[in-house]
């Protein structure tokens, strides 16, 4: 176990958000690059491979260290199709060029602030556990009972009337996925197309590095981030 494993960094060029966001520049760096270089620092990857349907993209990561055997097809870069499947994509064209791994990484140029050691970590805990996949997650801000659906009537009748007497404190912790870390067995992905079927793990990340860039406001909180909290300035082994 634990062998030849590959990190996949999905990368195409459309986004209705922000226009060319895999690319844009964030604290002097092209977004996609700050994924690229981590993974490769990391040190625990056969091949750090972009999938993406852009030549630009491609000429982008490539100049970062990342490999780009091949574009995406249109059908796999369009807003329906899911990284399911574009991974899937991957690992058949690798496969057909003799480029086989045990296990795979799937990591989104959208969370810049996933450092080496995060990926690292994850690792770690994968062969630990001897697991089929460990899922990168953080800890919540709010603990989902205090949170509600509201019709247009917008009213609030009976809400928190369950835990009205419980602090809030007492509520306990609850995690979400961050988006940032996806390691799993290329055979048990394969077989399942599904992360979570079974023996699969939690790797729990710092919520200042969990953030996943959506639109500008993002962009700016990142870099106010990365600036006041020196994030991959210094980190050079």
């Amino acid at each position: 176990m634990c062998e030849k494993i590959l990190a996949v960094i999905p990368a195409r060029s459309g986004s209705k958000g922000i226009k060319d966001k895999n690319i844009k520049n964030l604290n002097g760096k092209p977004l996609i690059a700050y994924t690229i270089e981590e993974s490769i620092r990391s040190r625990i990857f056969e091949d750090v491979i972009v999938s993406t349907d852009s030549e630009k993209y491609k000429k982008i990561a490539e100049g970062y260290g990342a490999w780009v055997p091949f574009l995406r097809e249109k059908k796999l870069a369009e807003d329906t199709a899911n990284t399911i499947d574009v991974v899937e994509d991957v690992l058949l064209k690798l496969k057909n060029i003799g480029k086989k791994y045990d296990s795979l990484m799937i990591l989104q140029p959208t969370s810049p602030l996933r450092d080496k050691y995060d990926i690292r970590g994850a690792f770690k805990l994968f062969c630990e556990k001897e697991a089929n996949s460990v899922v990168s997650m953080c800890e919540c801000d709010y603990a989902p009972q205090l949170t509600k659906k509201l019709n247009d009537k917008m009213k609030l009748d009976g809400f928190l009337s369950d835990i009205n007497k419980i602090r809030r404190q007492d509520l306990g912790k609850f995690y979400r996925l961050n988006g940032a870390i996806y390691l799993i067995k290329v055979h048990y992905f394969l077989k399942y197309k599904y992360i979570y079927k079974e023996n699969s793990y939690a790797f729990i990340m710092d919520k200042k590095k969990s953030i996943d860039i959506d639109d500008l406001d993002d962009f700016e909180y990142t870099e106010f981030l990365m600036q006041k909290n020196h994030f991959h300035i210094n980190n050079c082994s």
